[in-house]
């Protein structure tokens, strides 16, 4: 957190300062809009600093600050829109979009800014662990809304396949930079020895590449949703390789409507789907849609130390 005070306008990372200690606020999200007041929340509540708002100067040092006054350099980060920051923050952008050849070509006259804290929690998965494996990890969708927790809970499955519990061979293809928030090409966030990184690598091509590149036991990826994902998939478990993934949607109905995912379910390619919702595991489901655990509302709830 505090890396992320140190690049904003003074005045604005005061008021979040002061803000965050008289509500002991833990703080997921920062966003900044030109010429509105600054908003903050903690994936259940918003909270307005209506002191100052953001101004259009603002945005030029801020953007400048995390470009380290060269937007050149990040031309393809911001292309995609977004820029991971030390720390493993990621800054999502938007505003003025330049189209060429009807691809995104670049993002220009940014308008707003929303900074997504990143905290690197462990052991998640440990009391879902008798749900996920036998001899090896399971083949597992997770399944969640924005903001559900499905990318910490994946990286946290990662950690333990490469931990000394399975000692697992484990690749990620981060296409986003979300799982690893890789820097220079090296995770920001503590991984377990064995675990290889494709930093901003799309994940179908990503996936073919570990395959032949890397001998991985396990392969995680984040998002999967279109066609390519869907073809890769299909490699990978007939390359007898492990997969973790994630996919956005509220329950196991809501992605079996998908047609990209219905291949996967005909194919039988998932032993286990986790539905999560607000970083809480709400259902875990077997390959046939039958629930192993339903009900309990275990709280996906950090701990201090994670053994690798």
């Amino acid at each position: 957190m505090d890396s992320v005070l140190q690049i904003l306008p003074d005045h604005i990372s005061k008021q979040i300062s002061v803000f965050q200690k008289k509500e002991k606020l833990d703080i997921q999200e920062i966003r900044l809009r030109v010429n509105r007041p600054v908003e903050l929340n903690d994936g259940k509540r918003v909270f307005w600093l209506r002191e100052r708002s953001f101004t259009e100067a603002d945005a030029k040092m801020f953007l400048n600050k995390i470009s380290n006054f060269s937007l050149y350099r990040l031309e393809e980060e911001l292309r995609h829109g977004f820029i991971t920051i030390q720390g493993g923050h990621r800054i999502g952008i938007s505003g003025d979009v330049i189209v060429d050849n009807k691809q995104v070509k670049a993002i220009h006259h940014v308008s707003s800014f929303n900074i997504r804290i990143a905290k690197p929690h462990f052991g998640m998965v440990q009391p879902f662990l008798h749900y996920l494996k036998d001899e090896t990890i399971h083949n597992t969708l997770i399944i969640g809304p924005p903001q559900a927790g499905k990318t910490t809970f994946l990286r946290d499955i990662a950690n333990y396949c490469a931990s000394s519990k399975l000692e697992l061979k484990t690749a990620i293809v981060d296409e986003r930079s979300e799982i690893c928030a890789s820097i220079n090409g090296v995770p920001q966030h503590l991984l377990a020895p064995r675990i290889d990184v494709l930093d901003r690598c799309p994940k179908a091509e990503g996936m073919m590449m570990l395959i032949r590149s890397m001998s991985p036991d396990v392969i995680v990826v984040d998002e999967i949703g279109n066609n390519r994902d869907v073809e890769a998939i299909d490699e990978v478990i007939h390359a007898g390789v492990q997969l973790i993934c994630t996919v956005h949607g509220r329950s196991f109905r809501d992605i079996t409507r998908r047609p990209t995912i219905q291949q996967l379910m005909q194919k039988s390619i998932f032993q286990r789907f986790i539905i999560l919702s607000n970083h809480e595991v709400v259902e875990i489901l077997n390959e046939k849609g039958e629930s192993l655990y339903h009900g309990e509302n275990v709280r996906t709830t950090p701990v201090s130390k994670f053994e690798l």
